[in-house]
């Protein structure tokens, strides 16, 4: 993969000294994910969450006196505390 061709895709200026490095990085970077595409993963249960810890989230409710003038907006209690 050359790091000049993604640079110029992303719109980022790079410097040729600043390429080779990211060359060389990438390639690495690369060579890990191709090592990772091999491995035998069949048998291994999909995962997306592995410590046990839940999002903790509230029911907002909507308060008709704080509704704006704007339509389809309206001010909620703020989710987090000061403290």
């Amino acid at each position: 993969m050359d790091v000049k061709k993604v640079a110029k895709l992303a719109n980022l200026q790079i410097s040729d000294e600043m390429a080779q490095k990211l060359q060389k990085d990438l390639d690495v970077t690369v060579g890990l994910v191709d090592e990772l595409a091999a491995l035998d993963l069949r048998d291994v249960e999909p995962t997306s969450q592995v410590t046990g810890l839940t999002n903790v989230v509230r029911d907002d409710v909507i308060d008709t006196s704080r509704i704006l003038p704007i339509p389809g907006y309206f001010k909620v209690k703020a989710i987090f505390n000061e403290s």
